[in-house]
Formats: C-alpha cells, sequence, structure tokens
C-alpha cells in the first residue's frame, strides 16, 4: 500500500514529516456479454437458465430474490480480462479502487463506503471458504482477492448486504468466485495462449492450461490447472529510479482438485490453489490535486526509489457433503495464507531533512494466517425449507514496518523508524433461515445470524506507541424476503436485509510532545447497516428479453472512520449515512444473430449526520458515480461454415468525489472527472479451437478510475489510477 492501514498508523515523530507514512485498472469490458447470462448459450432465439449458489442452494438466478449477477469465466479471458478491475470494475454501481495495482484493491458496492476502509465491506468468497481478513490489523480493507481467472467457472456478484449467510465485512455485497469441479466420467483438458500490446507501453503474454482426469469412472476425479500471465506495463518514472514500463510484472498460479464419489449421497472435494503476484511497481500516476493535470508527464511519476510489491496467495480446502435425503449436510474446512510486501518512496515526506538522504522507504510486510471451519445442514425442497449453519475463523496476522534511508551520496543506510503489530481474531457464529411457500404464487423467508469475536493487537518497537489491547465484540444480522411469482416468467421481492463489520482495539494516542494522550479511546465499535429493497425479475417474449430493476434505500448508523487524535490517527464511530438506489439491467436476443444489452444505475449516497474530522451532514461519500451505464451490442454469424461473433460495448461513469470538502478532513477531495470507454470483441469456433481479439479502450482515453488523496496535506502529489491505454490482443485455445 501507498501508507499502511492499521489503526496504529503513528510513529514518534512530527506528524507534518512522517505521520502520514505510518497513518494506517483498468475497469472491465463492461459488456454483458461478458456476463455469463449474456454469455450463456442460446437454444435458437432463446437465453439459456443461467444457476447460480447466492442463496447456498443451486437455483436459476432469475428465482434468486437479490440482485446477482455472474461473470462468464471462458468469456472473460476471450475478452483479454486479468484482474479483478477487469472482472468487475466496469458494472454499474460497482467501484474498484486499486491502491497501486492486481492484488490492491478495494471493493465498493451500492456506495458502502466512507473512502478509507480499515475493514473490507464487500465479502470474497472462493466457493464455499471466505477468504482474507475479518479485523482492521492487516490492511485487510484493501486487500480484496484478486484471483486470475485459474480454471474458473464463474464470478457471482451478489449485491447487498449478505451478513445472515456469509458474516462479517459482507455489508455492501459479496464477491464469490465459482471454480469447476472435476470430471469424474470423461478425460478433457484446455490449453491456452494470448498476446497483448499496450499502446506505448510493454507487451504481454498469457499462458494457461487445464488437465481433467477420471481416476475411477463415476468415482473419483482429478483436475490440474496451471496459469502465468505476464503485463508489459506502460508507466514512466523520472527521477532517481527512472524506467520506462515501470509497472510490469506477473501472475502466477496453479489449482489442484479432487472430486470422490464413494456413493450416490457422498461428495469430498479436496482443492489447493496457489498464486503469486509480482510487480516491479505501482500503476499510479502523479497529479496536481489543484489543476487534476499529471505533474511530470503523460502517464508518469517521480520516483527517487523503485516500489516492487508482491502479493502470495494460498488456500487449501475441503468439503465433504452428505446427502440423507430430507437435508444435505456440508462439512467446510479451509487454511489460507497472505504474504505481501510493498514499498514505498517516502523521500518527500521527509521535509527538510530530505537534503541529507538520496531517497527514504517505507517497506511494509503483511502477513495473515486464517483457518476456517463450517458446518451446514439444508433441507429439501418442500412447502417448508431451512437452513442451518456453524461457523468458525481464527485468524493471527502481522504488520512489519520500516522506515530507512539512504544517505546522500550512497553514504550507507539509515534505519530511521521500525516497528511490528501483531494481531489476532476469533468468531464463532451460528446462523440459519427458514423459508415457506404458502403456495404457488407467495414464498417468505427470514434469516438471523449470530456471532461474537475477541481480537488482540499490540505494537512493538514503536517507543511510546507500545501497546497491547483485547476487545470482545458481539453482532447480530437479519434477513427477510417476501417474494410474489406472476407467473413462471415474471417474479416481485421485497427484502430487508442487515450487515454489520466488527469492532475492535485501539492503540493509545500520542500528543505533538509524543506523550501518551489520558483517556483515548482504547476500541471502537461494530458499524451496522439496514438495506430496504424492492427487485423485480422477467424473461419475457418466450425467454428472448431479460428484464431486472432493484429499487433500495441503506441506511448505515455508527460508521467507522479515521479519528485524528494528536500525531496519531485512531479508529472511531461517529455519525450515520444513507444510500438510495436504482438498478435497471435488460439483454434481448432479438433473433438468432443480434443480442442487445445495457445496465444502468442511479447511486445517491451521503451522510444524514456530521462525521467530525471527515464531513459534515449531506456530504456525498467518495468514488460512487450518481450515474452509471452500460450498452452492448453483439452480432453471432458464420464465418467460412464457422460460428463468429463480433461485439462492441460503451461504459459511461459520472462524475465522483475522492474525499470530501470538509477544511482538515482525513479525506481531502479530489473531483474525478466522468468519463466514457468503448471496447470491442471478435472471435471465432473452429471446433476444438477457438480465436479471439479484443481491443481494450479503443478511443484512447485517459480516464481517470481513482485516487488516493490522503497524502496530498502534506503536500504530496495526488496519486491517481488511469484506465490502461488502448490495448489490443488476442487469444488462441484449444480444447481435448
Amino acid at each position: 500500500m501507498r501508507r499502511p492501514i492499521c489503526p496504529s498508523r503513528v510513529v514518534p515523530v512530527p506528524r507534518h514529516k512522517l505521520a502520514a507514512l505510518l497513518v494506517p485498472a483498468l475497469a472491465a469490458l463492461a459488456l454483458p456479454a461478458a456476463r455469463a447470462e449474456e454469455a450463456a448459450t442460446k437454444t435458437g432465439e432463446k437465453l439459456d437458465t443461467v444457476t447460480v449458489t447466492a442463496t447456498l442452494r443451486r437455483e436459476p438466478v432469475r428465482e434468486v430474490p437479490l440482485r446477482v449477477e455472474t461473470l462468464s469465466a471462458e468469456t472473460l479471458e476471450r475478452a483479454g480480462a486479468t484482474t479483478l478491475s477487469d472482472y468487475i470494475g466496469g458494472l454499474p454501481g460497482v467501484d474498484v479502487k486499486t491502491d497501486g495495482g492486481p492484488g490492491r484493491g478495494t471493493v465498493t458496492m451500492r456506495g458502502v463506503s466512507i473512502g478509507e476502509q480499515q475493514i473490507a465491506t464487500v465479502g470474497m468468497y472462493v466457493d464455499n471458504v471466505a477468504f482474507g481478513s475479518s479485523s482492521a490489523f492487516v490492511h485487510g480493507g484493501v486487500q480484496a482477492l484478486d484471483l486470475s481467472l485459474l480454471d474458473l467457472n464463474h464470478i457471482e456478484v451478489l449485491r447487498g448486504p449478505q451478513g445472515t449467510l456469509y458474516g462479517a465485512g459482507s455489508m455492501g455485497g459479496l464477491i464469490k468466485y465459482v471454480t469447476n469441479e472435476p470430471d469424474t466420467s470423461t478425460f478433457s483438458g484446455h490449453v491456452g495462449l494470448g498476446l497483448k500490446t499496450v499502446k506505448d507501453g510493454g507487451t504481454g503474454h498469457t499462458e494457461n492450461a487445464v488437465l481433467n482426469v477420471p481416476l475411477s469412472t463415476d468415482v473419483a476425479g482429478l483436475r490440474i490447472a496451471a496459469f502465468n500471465d505476464h503485463d508489459g506495463g506502460f508507466i514512466r518514472a523520472t527521477g532517481l529510479a527512472a524506467g520506462d514500463n515501470t509497472n510490469a510484472g506477473s501472475t502466477r498460479g496453479a489449482r489442484l482438485a479432487l472430486l470422490l464419489e464413494p456413493s450416490s449421497r457422498m461428495k469430498i472435494r479436496l482443492a489447493g490453489t496457489t498464486q503469486d503476484i509480482k510487480r516491479d511497481g505501482t500503476d499510479t500516476v502523479d497529479y496536481d490535486a489543484t489543476t487534476g493535470r499529471p505533474l511530470v508527464g503523460d502517464l508518469a511519476r517521480n520516483l527517487a526509489t523503485a516500489e516492487p510489491y508482491s502479493v502470495k496467495t494460498r488456500l487449501v480446502s475441503a468439503d465433504v457433503e452428505y446427502d440423507f435425503g430430507w437435508a444435505r449436510l456440508n462439512a467446510i474446512a479451509s487454511t489460507q495464507r497472505l504474504d505481501m510486501a510493498t514499498a514505498q518512496d517516502a523521500t518527500a515526506l521527509l521535509g527538510a531533512s530530505a537534503a541529507a538522504f538520496d531517497f527514504a522507504r517505507l517497506d511494509n510486510t503483511i502477513r495473515l494466517r486464517k483457518q476456517t471451519q463450517e458446518l451446514r445442514l439444508t433441507s429439501s425442497r418442500g412447502t417448508v425449507e431451512w437452513l442451518l449453519g456453524l461457523y468458525h475463523d481464527k485468524e493471527t496476522g502481522g504488520v512489519g514496518q520500516l522506515l530507512f534511508g539512504q544517505l546522500a551520496g550512497n553514504g550507507g543506510s539509515l534505519d530511521l523508524q521500525a516497528n511490528q503489530q501483531p494481531s489476532s481474531y476469533r468468531e464463532t457464529a451460528v446462523y440459519g433461515d427458514l423459508t415457506w411457500n404458502i403456495d404457488r404464487a407467495w414464498s417468505l423467508t427470514g434469516g438471523a445470524r449470530f456471532a461474537k469475536n475477541k481480537q488482540h493487537y499490540a505494537v512493538v518497537g514503536a517507543g511510546p506507541l507500545d501497546s497491547s489491547s483485547d476487545s470482545d465484540d458481539e453482532s447480530k444480522t437479519y434477513l427477510a424476503t417476501l417474494r410474489y411469482t406472476l407467473d413462471k416468467s415474471n417474479s416481485l421481492y421485497a427484502r430487508a436485509a442487515s450487515g454489520y463489520r466488527p469492532g475492535g482495539p485501539n492503540p493509545p494516542a500520542l500528543d505533538g510532545n509524543l506523550q501518551v494522550i489520558p483517556d483515548t479511546p482504547r476500541s471502537f465499535k461494530h458499524d451496522t447497516l439496514w438495506s430496504y429493497e424492492l427487485g423485480y425479475k422477467a424473461d419475457l417474449l418466450d425467454k428472448r428479453l431479460n428484464l431486472e430493476a432493484a429499487l433500495y434505500q441503506i441506511d448505515w448508523k455508527d460508521v467507522q472512520l479515521p479519528v485524528a487524535l494528536g500525531v496519531s490517527t485512531l479508529v472511531g464511530n461517529a455519525g450515520k449515512a444513507r444510500v438510495r438506489g436504482l438498478e435497471l439491467a435488460a439483454r434481448y436476443q432479438a433473433d438468432a444473430h443480434w443480442q442487445l444489452n445495457g445496465s444502468f444505475a442511479w447511486t445517491d449516497p451521503k451522510l444524514s449526520e456530521d462525521a467530525p474530522g471527515l464531513a459534515a451532514a449531506g456530504s456525498r461519500l467518495p468514488n460512487v458515480a450518481k450515474v452509471a451505464l452500460t450498452a452492448g451490442l453483439r452480432y453471432d454469424y458464420a464465418l467460412m461454415g464457422h460460428e463468429s461473433y463480433a461485439g462492441l460495448n460503451v461504459r459511461h461513469v459520472g462524475q465522483r468525489n475522492a474525499g470530501y470538502d470538509l477544511v482538515g478532513s482525513s479525506v481531502p477531495n479530489f473531483s474525478l472527472p466522468a468519463y466514457t470507454m468503448l471496447d470491442a470483441q471478435w472471435g471465432l469456433d473452429l471446433g476444438r479451437w477457438q480465436i479471439s481479439a479484443y481491443v481494450r479502450n479503443l478511443a484512447d482515453k485517459r480516464a481517470m478510475l481513482g485516487a488516493d488523496t490522503a497524502l496530498t496535506a502534506f503536500g504530496l502529489p495526488l496519486h491517481a489510477t488511469i484506465a490502461q491505454p488502448r490495448t489490443i490482443g488476442g487469444t488462441v485455445s484449444f480444447n481435448f
């Protein structure tokens, strides 16, 4: 990260110099053809039904009483998408703010964000396993899982709070990576190659392979996948660390999955995933916060030292499923490791002392170890359906920080500050829901989740700040849904759901003389919200037209936010916020050749009470466009007797604020201009061979996707994330 996010975020040095250092993109092809709903194969001129697991049952997406979108991994791959920002960043009402590149993202849905997140507001899952930190102490708010398309089937995007079924951190929604399951009957495989080039940037390439082996017909199957993606980069650096394509790097990974079916009632799924993201530098650009123009040239930064980073992810899981007939039991266990290392050029923050150094750098190491266990019993279909679950989460984490300087004239290295911040998190939760299918038209669902957590946080090696704190927290979330089926193709629903994020301990705060301020809050509370939603879903014109609409209001209280005390920044609770929104989506299969798609989101998020040190009541929440929309057109035709397609889509995102206008706000404002981007696709199916080509950012726009304003108050440049320049690429794949 460009700065630590942990609540300690302090060092015993003057605030105007270094406190900010320790004060804890490209947008996707929004072409609805990138959605599984739209990429689903057609039968004649009809759109096929898509099945999802959003409610922990497999059911058609049209029958799920909430907004769920699915993104086809195959379609995303053919479109050249390789990062989370590529996958979902173009969906109206969804924002992916990267903090320097892949693996360093913050996801916002429906405006649930105050701009600086200590804990994520969007949950991340891989199949049935929760991923990432639940606490405020290991940068979980800016580490949304950026999983490659490594043998994925699709990605599910659930909008609105999912706290009842999915727990802490899913206040705004949920991202669920759904992987392919081994086939126990057929030997098969896939090999893919891709090339891409960025205008005035580097050349990239992608290689992936999948092998499916039945070990025993209809009893056991093994699936092995490997992936490599190299990004050529497009950022130029000036200064002592000058260079071209400084944000180049690679993402590599492998996945192993084993499926055992010893009987018709039992399934055992074992899986292991490993992924390494490495970049030579970040993909941000220096801008003048006053003029809104680049400081050192187009797509350029001034660097005294390089800022490489790496993100290593390991996940092993087991899911044992047994069907009793009257109910299905799932016993799920996982262990995961996340190791991250970042470097930040801190030279400019040395102030008058900078002349004594060639450069200064802040190195961060972040470590997370997490184990989860879950037992879930799901009833069979019937008039009354129910689900009951027990969940346990154990996390240990740590952040290490080293601020050092290279003395002028290559006079050697000098350590300026170092500290360690160990932490732990334990949570146990029980949850469930009950559905009464009153008749063929009406169904009513109620659900609840009760959770307890214990946390520990310490600061070691920071002088007066050395401390150890503990906290206990309880939370309750609820769900109520009423669904009315007009006919086989039309349904209405009303949904009320709540969500929460855990509270936690705080370190002591220091005054200007580096003395501990007495009676400062040693903990912060969990924050909660309620969402009220009305929705409509329909398959019309003999399933050639699909429509979805949702109207919602979110009421958020005890909002977690950064609080400045002396030269320290803690986490506190203050104020309330509310979000009002409207979402529309449509896709139309005009005939066997033409498909039209469109989606629209109007989002109005505001503080409804003053948040001291952040903003006044009525202030708009950041990183959310009031209006965002996509429109796409796809044409399917025969080329030399083979199936082919061509697609074009446009995406518009309105103006957004990167912070708040309040003088002295901990998140200063910067206005992000509206932008419109155009993408194109083409593909040819030759049976076992498939060929595709794409152009992203066809008009080569300099769209500003996000901006980090935290350090502008200290005279540093605005760090902006700019859309990747025009990128041309293609893929070739072979299935066997």
